[in-house]
């Protein structure tokens, strides 16, 4: 299973980016979701249930729904 990156940038396969905020839990199911939020726009916060934010879609070029970005810091300080 692949594991999921906190303040990691993810590409949703349709292009946009997002950040991950944090793993919550929906209070009558329990269950387990990911919050995150769209660089774009209004930076709207959303939630997916966890194992279909990680899912395998293959679209688009795509393998995964979210697939983690590597960024790199431009600050010296961060490398």
């Amino acid at each position: 299973m692949r594991e999921l990156k906190i303040k990691g940038v993810y590409r949703h396969y349709c292009g946009d980016l997002y950040i991950v905020e944090d793993i919550i839990y929906n209070s009558e199911t329990v269950e387990k979701m990911v919050a995150y939020r769209g660089l774009y726009e209004d930076g709207r916060l959303w939630c997916r249930p966890y194992d279909e934010f990680l899912e395998e879609v293959n679209k688009n070029g795509q393998k995964y729904r979210f697939e983690l970005q590597e960024i790199e810091s431009k600050n010296e300080h961060y490398k």
